[in-house]
């Protein structure tokens, strides 16, 4: 299929409307069978629940052309399952994961005029996400849903290479003990808008939340989970109730085992360890790791080894081996690579 005419190298992080979604709606007790459909406006009542209790929760993948030509989508049914634990959480009607893997797959085959090249640095960015679509006035779980795939390129997060990060600790709470941190719900990242807005203004690029409990121990950021390099080379992630299980950062921590043969360590981690740490990175969909240079908690700066100018060398070993993997450059653990076309 010819590609669409654009500028795939200087694509930015944003929406662009593709022409086709899935849209299924759920009603009367069951899904229907769903459709490919090319409006791309969403109609509901002004009291529906998503806009009345913000019930609505979301994913987010990508499609990526490898270097042998096939279109493929990176882990799905981590999605897939990420998606039905969200759903439970918020007392919405699962999708059934079977059927959320073919839509996104339709979907992105829909779509694949706007697949961008490989080696283009852009992707697909898909987004599936399900909402309460019914009038709800009581403080009650919608009756009706709509569960809709849409994908839009995307360029690279970082131009021009990847800057390490500013990051300060945040006064805020991200979740609550016990609360929904740990799903990949709407109402999460609203909460989290004032703070980012805030630290952007005071010339910071994330914020560092703290365990909600105690607040001695490192959580995650707004959207992103934080990955440590240890002098020794010791990978070091935050384990926690309240932190979003990153489909990335479990793929990392494989690579690290398996592909490099280093030490990885799921635990708590103190506050307190962050300044003995060599290598920090945030773990994400949109730039796979995000260094971090300098994180700032109130006034005092904690500078790490590896610095403002690059990327350190074990987190730039795991990004370019993640990269390699999704790209078709480095052959992929079992399931890992869903091949779409």
């Amino acid at each position: 299929m010819e590609k669409k005419n654009i500028d795939w190298a200087n694509l930015g992080f944003g929406y662009v409307q593709t022409d086709k979604r899935y849209v299924a709606n759920y009603k009367d007790g069951a899904w229907d069978d769903g459709a490919l459909i090319s409006d791309s406006t969403v109609t509901i009542s002004e009291c529906a629940g998503v806009l009345q209790y913000a019930q609505t929760c979301f994913e987010g993948l990508k499609a990526y052309t490898t270097e042998d030509g096939h279109i493929v989508t990176f882990r799905p049914d981590l999605n897939a399952a990420r998606l039905k634990a969200s759903c439970e959480r918020l007392e919405i009607p699962v999708f059934p994961e079977e059927r959320f893997l073919e839509a996104v797959s339709e979907t992105v085959a829909a779509n694949e005029a706007y697949v961008p090249p490989y080696g283009s640095g852009a992707t697909l960015y898909v987004r599936p996400f399900i909402f309460g679509s019914s009038a709800v006035i009581g403080v009650a779980p919608a009756a009706e849903y709509q569960f809709r795939v849409f994908t839009t390129p995307v360029g690279p997060y970082f131009k021009g290479g990847a800057k390490p990060l500013t990051i300060r600790v945040s006064d805020f709470d991200r979740a609550a003990p016990h609360g929904t941190g740990h799903i990949k719900a709407g109402l999460n990242y609203a909460m989290s808008l004032y703070a980012i807005v805030d630290a952007h203004q005071k010339g910071f690029d994330e914020n560092m939340y703290l365990d909600p409990a105690t607040r001695t121990k490192v959580e995650e950021t707004g959207g992103a989970n934080f990955l440590f390099v240890t002098k020794d080379n010791k990978i070091v992630t935050p384990k926690s109730d309240s932190i979003l299980p990153s489909i990335t950062r479990r793929s990392l921590v494989t690579v690290a085992k398996d592909y490099l043969g280093l030490e990885v360590e799921e635990r708590e981690v103190l506050f307190d360890e962050v300044k003995d740490f060599a290598e920090c990175g945030l773990c994400g969909t949109a730039a796979v790791i995000s260094p971090v240079g300098k994180i700032v908690d109130h006034g005092n700066e904690i500078c790490l080894p590896s610095g403002m100018t690059e990327m350190g060398p074990v987190t730039k070993k795991l990004y370019d081996t993640l990269t390699g993997i999704q790209m078709g450059r480095i052959e992929a653990p079992e399931g890992w690579i869903h091949v779409i076309k």
